[in-house]
């Protein structure tokens, strides 16, 4: 076991939640390493945030993975021919992209292994979310589960820990406590079909929830949006 501060793996989207994560993170004096996935999304916005959030939070190591969940369909993120829906829905929306938190625990978890990391952060959130399945306290309880047991770590009793410290929030309590942190949310994109430089749709289910918190927590939103 590596001695010093404690090491933890974030896994580092470039938006709200995950920039939050990493924030705290660091605040709590974690040698952090990010991870950030490229997984087939619909733009690379988010991992251009993803790599300045990495810069701004002077994280160990910053490395992106990619694994091309596009081609299997089946999510309007991850697949054109399928329309981002811009009004709320009942159930899980077509904007869940089958396994996704599943293979980035994945790949955190084997590189957590490698570093001896005790410690790998999740910015998923059960409260103010989108209704998908992997971003539940069960899934996140399961993967623990999974870790003490599929990997070397684990069975030396010291398996890292995936933490969800958002899992119960609001989006109100996670813009506050950014803010208290001092985390500059203008760094971060969230929108499903942001453009090259980052601006936000302001229709789709993500912006509609980030809206949401800022305007629920009393603070000023950031987010730039595309011109009309």
């Amino acid at each position: 076991m590596t001695t010093g501060p404690i090491r933890a793996v974030v896994l580092l989207s470039g938006g709200l939640d995950s920039a939050t994560v990493l924030a705290a993170a660091r605040a709590a004096g974690r040698e952090c390493y990010a991870l950030t996935v490229n997984y087939g999304q619909r733009h690379h916005a988010e991992l251009a945030a993803a790599a300045q959030l990495a810069r701004r939070y002077a994280v160990a190591e910053h490395r992106v993975a990619s694994v091309d969940l596009g081609q299997f369909g089946g999510s309007a993120l991850t697949d054109a021919a399928l329309a981002v829906p811009e009004q709320a829905s009942a159930g899980i929306p077509i904007t869940y992209v089958p396994a996704r938190n599943t293979v980035m625990l994945a790949l955190a978890l084997a590189w957590a292994e490698v570093l001896d990391a005790a410690e790998i952060h999740i910015g998923a959130n059960a409260v103010d979310y989108s209704g998908y399945p992997d971003c539940r306290p069960p899934f996140i309880a399961a993967f623990n589960a999974l870790a003490a047991v599929a990997t070397r770590a684990g069975l030396e009793g010291r398996a890292p820990v995936v933490l969800a410290p958002l899992i119960a929030l609001s989006k109100a309590k996670i813009v506050r406590m950014g803010s208290e942190l001092g985390l500059d949310y203008a760094l971060t994109v969230s929108c499903y079909q942001a453009d090259a430089d980052g601006a936000a749709c302001g229709r789709c289910d993500a912006c509609r929830l980030r809206a949401q918190g800022f305007r629920q927590a009393g603070l000023p939103d950031p987010t730039r949006y595309r011109q009309a």
